[in-house]
């Protein structure tokens, strides 16, 4: 604003600023304008009605991620009859992350993209459908010395599928940093034409507790490194519980990084909660949840959730439709909204930029799954459990080729 609209309100905010001040010192004053300049509100930095256009088809790009889902739930499972098993979580919760990616912002020869190391079973899967894997390599997973698939991202036993090797170590955003400082650098000095390369980095909310994870950060910022995207997957919940339980992850890392000088942009939620979201009182509660409480009511009937979350406001939704929007619209799950988020990112200048999604780790993986505590230690669903994951993903697997005991891959 250029103008002030209510020079009263703003005196008076003066007047009590100059109080906190004068009583408790400089550096109080400062901590609390800090505060305010570094939170926002618990809402997507894109809202629905100023999302650009979807460029793809959109039917056809489900259909892909539907067989992705399927082939590394898939391999992790069949390679657990040998107790080696794999990460199937956070590639369900991640999944369009990295399909949005690869089909419209990915671009090889030119951009470096740091994957989550826990995903790499997904990228396996789209690469076994682009023909680029073998049914072998697939069911070789973490034997890698019978010629298998390296269980995280590794440049060196796979040389020219990996770029960089990456797990939730915090070494990855670290190095993102430094290669799009490097970039910049080459071009320049007219050493290489690095002007159309980006670097991504996608990390897991719990990685960000890594002390390298934001060790560079400022310097990102300070040199205006605008080649730089995060994608930070806000699933609540770390290796063998929840990221944060009496705290909120996403507005701690959106006042860190605001905090820095870094672009921020917030996908949490899928377009069902449009219709939810108009009410003020309901984002202010939502911004003053624990994580640890949201992820009960993630996990709890529609009846809970009415009297817990949304006691005492008006919503023209049934208990189950409250189940299904609070339990799983998330913006992660919905294309639409990692398109608009990306474009965001690409389109700013001057600055990097921070993309926390939300999501659901386990996502698509049935009950058993999804949102619980211990589901980065699962290793297999049983068939049933593949069953109700064909039935939900629309897939033609029919139930003769599930009645042994291992599922097929599809191609």
């Amino acid at each position: 604003m250029e103008k002030d609209i209510d020079p009263q309100e703003t005196a008076e905010w003066l007047e009590s600023l100059e109080a906190v001040r004068r009583a408790a010192g400089p550096e109080r004053a400062e901590y609390l304008l800090k505060r305010l300049a570094t939170s926002s509100r618990y809402i997507n930095t894109v809202p629905t009605s100023e999302e650009p256009g979807y460029p793809g088809d959109l039917e056809l790009e489900e259909r892909i991620a539907a067989y992705d889902r399927w082939n590394a739930a898939a391999m992790i499972t069949r390679g657990s009859r040998l107790g080696l098993g794999g990460h199937l979580a956070t590639y369900a919760s991640a999944a369009w992350l990295y399909e949005v990616g690869f089909n419209h912002f990915f671009h090889g020869g030119r951009d470096q993209v740091y994957f989550q190391g826990h995903a790499s079973p997904g990228v396996y899967a789209r690469a076994f459908l682009e023909g680029r894997l073998t049914e072998g390599q697939l069911d070789l997973f973490r034997r890698e010395p019978e010629g298998g698939l390296p269980s995280y991202p590794h440049p060196r036993s796979m040389r020219g599928f990996w770029q960089f090797p990456t797990v939730s170590m915090g070494l990855g955003p670290l190095n993102a940093i430094y290669q799009a400082r490097f970039n910049r650098y080459l071009h320049n000095r007219g050493i290489k034409d690095t002007s159309l390369s980006h670097v991504w980095a996608f990390l897991g909310d719990g990685e960000m507790d890594e002390p390298e994870s934001t060790a560079a950060i400022t310097l990102a910022a300070r040199e205006g490194l605008d080649n730089l995207t995060f994608v930070i997957n806000c699933n609540l919940q770390r290796l063998d519980g929840p990221v944060r339980g009496n705290t909120r992850i996403v507005q701690e890392l959106e006042g860190v990084f605001r905090g820095a000088g870094w672009h921020v942009v917030k996908a949490l939620w899928g377009a069902e909660w449009d219709g939810l979201l108009g009410s003020d009182e309901l984002v202010s509660r939502l911004g003053e949840t624990p994580d640890g409480q949201f992820q009960t009511f993630a996990a709890s009937t529609g009846a809970y959730i009415r009297q817990h979350l949304f006691h005492g406001l008006d919503v023209p939704y049934s208990d189950e439709d409250l189940r299904r929007i609070v339990g799983g619209s998330r913006a992660g799950h919905e294309p639409r909204k990692v398109h608009a988020a990306y474009r965001r990112a690409l389109d700013h200048r001057g600055a990097p930029t921070v993309i926390l999604v939300q999501t659901v780790k386990g996502w698509t993986l049935g009950a058993g799954v999804e949102a619980r505590n211990a589901n980065h230690q699962m290793k297999k669903l049983t068939q049933d459990e593949f069953r109700a994951l064909r039935d939900r993903l629309g897939l033609p697997v029919p139930d003769k080729a599930l009645d042994g005991d291992l599922p097929p891959y599809l191609q």
